[in-house]
């Protein structure tokens, strides 16, 4: 278990700064699971995209305007929705919010990075 992260404390974990007003942290992981927070500020945007990763998202705080394969939903804080392998999604931060995600297997992409 070389490429693991078995805990994580409260801001331990240094924020990626990331366009539009997107920050990211990788909190937790294994080769077959990974944790992610994504901080959005009100309007800011993750941009259509797809993986092959499965993820599903919980809403820790704020509203999202969320879109899958061409279906869109509001989630609020609370609510959580899940991607499937390669659809292609996005969200809109309807006001200050936060996700915290998971992927599987893990995103090597946001360890590199």
């Amino acid at each position: 278990m070389s490429n693991t992260k078995l805990f994580a404390q409260p801001d331990e974990v240094a924020w990626t700064v990331l366009d539009n007003g997107n920050r990211r942290r990788v909190v937790v992981y294994t080769d077959e699971l990974m944790q992610v927070e994504f901080d959005f500020e009100a309007g800011a945007i993750g941009a259509m995209h797809s993986h092959p990763h499965v993820q599903a998202s919980y809403v820790a705080e704020g509203r999202f305007e969320v879109t899958i394969d061409g279906k869109s939903a509001v989630i609020g804080k609370g609510g959580s929705f899940i991607v499937p392998s390669g659809a292609l999604h996005g969200v809109k931060a309807l006001e200050t919010g936060r996700l915290i995600d998971t992927f599987t297997p893990h995103r090597s992409d946001f360890l590199d990075a």
